[in-house]
């Protein structure tokens, strides 16, 4: 009797529906006030926008051209196999599960959690009682498992059923992306339809500046820089695709097809609703915000307004919970298939062909994440440790063209050797900006935690354990060397 093996179940509009699932999530509704602060110019914050965009449509292309050589379950994993050998793959397989793809489920699903308060009130204990347990890591700052209980509570059980949904089929996963995906696009543009066709905005509030802001050259920069961080936040996930290449029909058509044509859309997506809320508030008034999709929407539509936002908010991270749970685990299930992970991890269900040991282990680590951590915290970490991956993934093409010149490349980049180098530039910048800045901030005491140095000390830990696999699947291979 065969082995069960993984089925190649996802035709284009899956992959579509999983990188514009895995990406608009809560971002669009949450940062553009903190961006309007930022830079203060609404056209600079359209700006933002679309630079965030072309960045990570860069990234979309470089991982286009590598998925098209590499059409195999696991993704990036695989990639840097290929690029640079087992260990870095190990590294970042390793903090794919213990920090980049848990964290990012947890935090959209503690968002999802967050807005479902706008309809039940969920408990939460005392301030005494959130401070009785109190995990300490030196030097980098503390967690509290028990604060927001209820909200955390409602995050893992948005985990865990998405997780078992996906876990007993994936034609059932990614039927749930379909759907909340369409309903998320058809929800922003009826957001933004119901702004701009009710004639209550001004479009001179496209050009007008906040005459409050007065930034030197520099700040401009800087604050350019800061908002840029939050826009590429909102736009991660379009990395998600290439770890179900090999559940992929034809995936050298289907793979640069679906990256492109999805970033496309949520660059289209981003763009008209920023421009939506520029519409109704002046970028003086939007930085005020509580929530800006709620005060645009307001001023149409008084009370019902925040109801609206709020259900757009849940239906849209529901479905961008889902879109990181059906194709992270596949990263765990490739390296514990090639015996650099735990062997029972890379094992395929008999009855329902999923990868579901490596989906209920995915579950129970982000499950832990809601514990200890909050959105801005989670989303901090995530991040970060995604764009030094990032950078190396991009350096790492020039690294296959070289290793593998023959192999067949239905797609290539465009603009190559520019684009890459471009988008490596930038990684690279924004790693150490952003670590000079978690720092900086710690150190003046503005952060009680240096969440960049909290990813990297995750990442490390995996060192290690590389060697613990490696040593095992060496005894593995001996033991099972013929006795002539």
């Amino acid at each position: 009797m065969a082995a069960p093996h993984l089925e190649r179940q996802l035709g284009l509009g899956a992959c579509i529906s999983i990188v514009v699932g895995a990406i608009i999530g809560s971002g669009i509704f949450m940062k553009p006030a903190v961006m309007a602060g930022q830079v203060g110019s609404p056209f600079i914050l359209l700006l933002v926008w679309v630079v965030a965009g072309i960045v990570s449509l860069f990234g979309g292309m470089i991982n286009a051209e590598v998925g098209t050589v590499l059409p195999k379950t696991g993704g990036q994993y695989i990639y840097f196999q290929h690029m640079y050998g087992n260990f870095f793959a190990f590294l970042y397989g390793w903090a794919a599960f213990v920090v980049i793809n848990t964290a990012a489920i947890a935090a959209i699903a503690f968002v999802f959690a967050q807005y479902t308060q706008y309809f039940v009130q969920l408990p939460r204990f005392s301030a005494e009682t959130e401070q009785l347990i109190r995990l300490t890591i030196p030097g980098i700052g503390h967690l509290y498992p028990l604060e927001n209980f209820g909200v955390k509570v409602v995050a893992i059980i948005v985990i865990v059923l998405l997780s078992t949904i996906n876990y007993v089929s994936l034609k059932a996963g990614s039927t749930v992306q379909v759907f909340f995906t369409v309903i998320k696009i058809g929800s922003l543009l009826l957001l933004a339809g119901i702004i701009f066709f009710s004639g209550n905005g001004s479009t001179e509030n496209f050009f007008h500046t906040d005459p409050s802001v007065k930034k030197t050259g520099w700040e401009m920069v800087l604050g350019f820089i800061a908002a840029t961080s939050g826009a590429l936040a909102a736009y991660d996930g379009w990395n998600n695709l290439g770890f179900v290449a090999g559940e992929i029909k034809n995936p050298r058509q289907n793979i640069p097809r679906g990256l492109v044509i999805g970033l496309l859309i949520c660059i289209t997506m981003y763009v008209l609703t920023n421009q939506a809320y520029l519409y109704m508030l002046p970028v003086q008034e939007m930085k005020d915000a509580g929530l800006v999709a709620s005060d645009a929407l307001n001023k149409v539509m008084a009370v019902t307004g925040g109801g609206l936002i709020a259900a757009m908010v849940i239906i849209s991270t529901f479905g961008a919970v889902n879109g990181s749970v059906l194709p992270c685990a596949r990263i765990q299930f490739a390296m514990g298939r090639e015996g650099y992970f735990f062997k029972a991890i890379g094992k395929v269900h008999p009855k329902y062909h999923t990868p579901g040991n490596a989906l209920l282990l995915q579950m129970i680590w982000a499950c832990l994440f809601v514990l200890t951590g909050s959105f801005d915290m989670l989303t901090d970490v995530f991040v970060f440790v995604t764009w030094l991956f990032y950078g190396f993934a991009a350096y790492g093409l020039f690294i296959l063209r070289k290793k593998m010149p023959d192999a067949q490349r239905a797609y290539k980049v465009w603009g190559y050797p520019f684009v890459p180098v471009i988008f490596i530039l930038f990684a690279t910048f924004y790693f150490f900006l952003t670590l000079y800045n978690d720092i900086s901030s710690y150190l003046n005491r503005e952060k009680e935690f240096i969440n960049s140095a909290y990813g990297l000390i995750l990442t490390i830990l995996g060192i290690p354990l590389y060697w613990y696999f490696k040593k095992r699947k060496k005894i593995q291979l001996h033991d099972t060397v013929p006795v002539e």
